[in-house]
């Protein structure tokens, strides 16, 4: 979902994009920092839970074609906003706004806890020392990794950063091939999970399959940049298809390589000392810094319409700074990278990705609401993604309230 930033700079682009370039801008959307946490969700789960990972993609995919059915009722659509106000009107367009600001905010948490993470694996012998306080290896390269990146959060022209972080799709398939090199080559094997099942971990391994296809806030622009409308559903199925192949790849890698001994990221198990863990930890590195202000820039826009200040620099500085300092109190405070990422597929990804779509689609199309196989197969979704959401949101709270 840190991909949601491509949307006014895709916007811009809507003249005609080609098929093959908007599917690999799919891919981009999909192919987050999810990667990292795959193997540890799979561990969580046990090899059956593999079954749910098709199954989340599955239902992602339908839902996002569900999306495309709203558009196709109502040429003013251009975005996932546009469609929650064309089924509730303004509340609607709240409402899906408030969600998708909240998964952006907690997405650019995750990026400075992945960073201090990170730091701390390659520099574990390091702490700080800041106005007599003492800082942990981890802490204080959080901190650190907060004052390197706000200055970029000033800049109003993301355009070139909003460039730079679409090598998302390429570091996905480096960290995989490291994640390779370390078990084939370094010596590390795929020795183990050996879980079949592990029902108690199946809430936070579902929530952080559905964390790795929320994408469908960007969908409605990706559709809107095509020269041929009519073939978005086709960009769906390849991306899709693409991610799922990905994302499955790691996980099997991972679970084999450490099985019960996951980390929430896969980079923390690597063996440091060999080269692929540091070109995986590099790349790792690299995304959040150039991403952080990408993200945060949709939240501060959204602020500065609000109360009308575009034209104050110093006001506009100030409230970036802000977005800042809060998402580093909180990175500080809940520095629990997988239970955070759980939280935010269960409680928001869920939302955006599974319940929205269907509440829309039913709303704006009449003729869906009919008894039907349609209308059957959307409860189901609705119903599932209900107690997904309810499940997983109070198992991750709970983790990360004991963790505290």
């Amino acid at each position: 979902m840190e991909s949601q930033n491509h949307l006014p700079q895709q916007s811009q682009e809507a003249r005609g994009t080609t098929f093959l370039r908007t599917c690999f801008n799919g891919v981009n959307v999909l192919s987050g920092v999810g990667i990292l946490s795959i193997p540890f969700a799979l561990s969580q789960g046990g090899w059956l839970s593999l079954i749910l990972l098709f199954i989340v993609a599955i239902l992602c995919w339908y839902t996002g074609l569900l999306l495309k059915r709203c558009m196709d009722a109502d040429d003013a659509i251009k975005s996932y906003p546009d469609i929650g106000q064309r089924a509730f009107g303004y509340k609607g367009r709240a409402l899906v706004s408030i969600f998708m600001y909240a998964e952006l905010y907690l997405v650019a948490v995750e990026f400075l806890i992945l960073e201090g993470d990170n730091l701390n694996k390659l520099f574990p012998d390091m702490s700080f020392r800041v106005g007599g306080v003492k800082l942990g290896g981890k802490q204080g390269f959080i901190l650190l990794t907060a004052l390197v990146i706000l200055p970029t959060t000033w800049l109003k022209s993301l355009g070139m950063l909003a460039y730079v972080s679409a090598g998302g799709v390429l570091a996905s398939v480096i960290l995989v091939g490291c994640v390779l090199w370390a078990g084939a080559i370094d010596g590390v094997g795929f020795h183990q999970g050996d879980v079949l099942m592990n029902w108690s971990g199946l809430p936070t391994a579902t929530s952080l399959f559905t964390f790795c296809y929320c994408g469908h806030a960007v969908f409605p622009t990706l559709c809107n940049s095509m020269k041929d409308k009519t073939r978005f559903s086709k960009v769906l199925l390849v991306c899709f298809v693409t991610s799922t192949i990905t994302y499955g790849s790691m996980a099997v890698l991972g679970y084999l390589m450490y099985g019960e001994y996951l980390k929430s990221q896969v980079t923390l198990n690597l063996p440091i000392r060999k080269i692929s863990a540091k070109i995986a930890i590099y790349t790792t590195l690299i995304n959040p810094l150039t991403k952080y202000a990408v993200v945060t820039a949709p939240i501060a826009k959204a602020i500065e319409d609000t109360f009308h200040l575009d034209n104050s620099r110093s006001l506009s500085v100030l409230i970036r700074t802000s977005i800042m300092i809060s998402t580093l109190v909180v990175a500080l405070t809940i520095p629990f990278f997988g239970y955070i990422m759980a939280f935010i597929g269960a409680c928001l990804s869920v939302t955006v990705s599974l319940l929205l779509p269907c509440l829309c689609y039913l709303r704006i199309n009449k003729s869906a609401r009919s008894l039907g196989f349609e209308l059957v197969v959307i409860v189901g979704i609705l119903i599932s993604g209900f107690f997904v959401a309810v499940v997983g949101t109070y198992t991750s709270l709970k983790q990360i309230i004991t963790h505290i």
